[in-house]
């Protein structure tokens, strides 16, 4: 089961999890979970260990942990497969993680085409086909067996997971899949998104209700591990589900941010001009923001307009403009084409509250506030 998760590849490993190796460029993490999960599997698996080769003793929980790690090593087949695909189409991947309810693929960035959404995402489930036929051949001729007890189970896991991520809903492979389809269909991205978040949605509905119905079809009465399960797969389902469908709902309303738009009208002056005349000027000009420049006119700062309020009047005229401006670092100039999800990230990557927007030969364009940028966003239709 995998969900693209933005996030740079210089993030932080999440807490609880270990790193164990690397693979396609990115990092193997393992969480917390794995290890009950893999425990779990031994246990239960440990009676079956015992028919087929008696006498192992506490052998049989070890078999039973090999099992468990051969199991999540196609998992991790599964994820790699999304991270190539992902890399093919130039979007970093930070990290692949197991857990207890299958892997996750740390993609940075959104797909820009149906195709690129349907191939990465198409590629795991097919990968977990593949090797669950290729295991259900090799069982054919594995001699009966501890072994062959291990390959039967492969090749039954990884039909299941490869079967089970093609439903057609998020946060499954299934659900990217639909949501392609829909925005091939549509050319709307974020519809493709809620529709195949009501996929999620109605699947999550439907594993809930799988122990009700376990005895009038299959004959079989349901266990209280049946429930807690269906439970647990059912909550993973809508939460992803939800949270992908409340993450359109936003997105939907980046491309009405357009930094050329917000921009203020911006008054350049020198950094030790006297700040009560730098304000003068800003006011006969109608600008609504001020930078400081030298004498060959190359930006040096941003006034901050929560500092310029704090200064008194009476100080102004015996302060330089430079005192109550920010020094332009890198991340504080931005071009001034930014646009919908691209100016968000470039303002989440450095936090201010001005930015100076430059044109691509280094003009400068004009100052842009957070402030008006969420108040766009707020003013946004939804």
């Amino acid at each position: 089961m995998s969900d693209p998760d933005p996030a740079p590849a210089t993030s932080p490993r999440p807490p609880g999890t270990f790193k164990v190796g690397t693979i396609v460029g990115s990092d193997v993490l393992v969480s917390s979970s794995w290890f009950l999960v893999a425990a779990l599997i031994a246990v239960i698996l440990a009676p079956a260990v015992e028919r087929e080769s008696p006498g192992l003793g506490a052998w049989k929980y070890v078999a039973g942990l090999a099992f468990a790690v051969i199991l999540y090593l196609s998992v991790l087949l599964h994820e790699a497969s999304h991270a190539m695909m992902a890399r093919h189409y130039g979007f970093p991947v930070s990290s692949i993680t197991l857990h207890f309810l299958g892997g996750m693929t740390a993609i940075e960035g959104e797909a820009r085409q149906p195709r690129q959404e349907f191939m990465i995402a198409v590629v795991g489930p097919l990968t977990s086909l593949l090797v669950g036929g290729l295991s259900a051949a090799l069982y054919l001729v594995t001699p009966h067996g501890l072994l062959s007890m291990a390959v039967g189970g492969l090749a039954g896991m990884n039909l299941f997971v490869g079967v089970l991520n093609l439903v057609p809903g998020l946060p499954l492979d299934g659900g990217r899949v639909l949501k392609a389809a829909v925005w091939r269909a549509t050319g709307n991205m974020h519809r493709g998104t809620i529709v195949a978040g009501w996929g999620g949605r109605l699947a999550a509905v439907a594993v809930l209700a799988w122990p009700l119905i376990m005895e009038p079809l299959r004959g079989t009465r349901p266990e209280v591990i049946d429930f807690v399960l269906a439970f647990v797969v059912a909550t993973f389902l809508w939460s992803g589900a939800t949270a992908a469908m409340a993450s359109a709902r936003l997105r939907r309303r980046l491309p009405h941010l357009v930094a050329r738009d917000l921009a203020r009208r911006t008054l350049a002056v020198p950094d030790d001009l006297p700040l009560a005349e730098a304000v003068r000027r800003a006011q006969e000009a109608e600008a609504g923001s001020i930078v400081t420049v030298t004498g060959s006119g190359r930006p040096l700062g941003v006034v901050n307009e929560q500092a310029l309020l704090a200064t008194p009047e009476d100080r102004r005229p015996w302060v330089a403009v430079s005192t109550v401006a920010r020094t332009l670092d890198e991340g504080l100039r931005l071009p001034a084409a930014l646009t919908g999800e691209d100016l968000i990230l470039a303002i989440s990557r450095n936090p201010a509250a001005e930015y100076l927007l430059v044109e691509e030969d280094g003009a400068i364009f004009g100052v842009l506030a957070t402030a008006d940028v969420d108040r766009a966003f707020r003013d946004a239709p939804r």
